[in-house]
């Protein structure tokens, strides 16, 4: 079973998310879509990816919401549908978890699946999919679960939000090496992936592994750029490696990741906190499709 995640936490990340997410990218998978694509969201959590992506696409589309726990995606439907009111845009719920989002460039239909990822790609209906896409999924991943998802498709895969091991707090601690010591640790174990976790080095071995089956790999930064301004998303940023960090290190040295912890807070409460998070975009296209340029800088 793979890792769930919290509904606040995933809300509070959302617009770091789309601010980071690399835009040519979305508009090269847009390009190389049908007039009317089935998508298929991997670890859709409460759907952020969908409310970010579908602009982009433009036109008519059908998105199946993948996730193993029920309460994200019921927070997702009740999230796209206030999302689409906001805007003024029509929304239907024709039968249970499946949604109509009426837009002026056609509808958009959201259904659900749940399903624990680890079985992917046997769990997905690969047969009825025109693109499989996900955000902050794929450096939780193990190697084998990545060879065969790419050994599955002959669709393009879509990858956003993966980290890349460029990531750093402002200002300098004192114990910033120890705790991102710990933290990279957590980052490598198993994720309920079947293995350990790809971390940083998702990126790379997806690129090569799709390249191997001869896809057109295409890879963007898209780093989080967290703001002194924003003292929430630094804190539990902050909370999030100091945790991560006493899980993965001797206990001797938890004494020095908690006084870490108590400083980043202090921080981010007077606003002196900032971060940057890196992360890399891929977008993976089967041979029969044109080809991207291989890296955007």
């Amino acid at each position: 079973m793979s890792e769930g995640f919290d509904g606040d936490w995933l809300q509070l990340r959302e617009p770091f998310d789309a601010r980071a997410r690399a835009v040519p990218l979305a508009l090269a998978l847009a390009a190389a879509l049908p007039a009317r694509p089935r998508i298929i969201d991997l670890g859709a959590g409460t759907g952020a990816l969908f409310r970010w992506l579908a602009p982009y696409i433009g036109r008519t589309q059908i998105w199946t919401l993948v996730d193993s726990d029920p309460a994200l995606i019921e927070r997702a439907f009740a999230e796209i549908a206030d999302a689409a009111e906001r805007v003024g845009w029509g929304v239907q719920l024709p039968k249970p978890r499946v949604m109509l989002v009426l837009t002026p460039v056609g509808p958009w239909r959201v259904e659900a699946q749940i399903a624990d990822l680890n079985e992917a790609p046997g769990v997905l209906k690969l047969e009825e999919a025109d693109a499989v896409v996900s955000t902050a999924l794929c450096d939780l991943v193990s190697r084998p679960w990545v060879a065969r998802m790419a050994a599955a498709l002959r669709v393009p895969f879509y990858a956003a939000l993966n980290v890349d091991g460029r990531e750093g707090f402002f200002p300098p601690h004192p114990a910033d090496r120890l705790v991102a010591r710990g933290f990279l640790r957590d980052q490598r174990r198993d994720k309920g992936f079947g293995g350990p976790a790809l971390g940083p080095a998702a990126p790379g071995f997806m690129a090569a592994a799709f390249r191997a089956r001869g896809f057109s790999v295409t890879t963007a930064p898209s780093p989080w750029r967290v703001p002194a301004a924003v003292p929430a998303m630094g804190e539990a940023l902050a909370d999030g490696h100091a945790d991560a960090a006493l899980k993965r290190l001797p206990r001797p040295l938890a004494a020095q990741v908690e006084q870490w912890r108590r400083d980043r807070a202090l921080q981010a409460a007077r606003g002196r906190l900032s971060a940057v998070v890196g992360h890399q975009d891929l977008l993976a296209l089967p041979p029969a499709m044109p080809k991207t340029a291989r890296t955007i800088n």
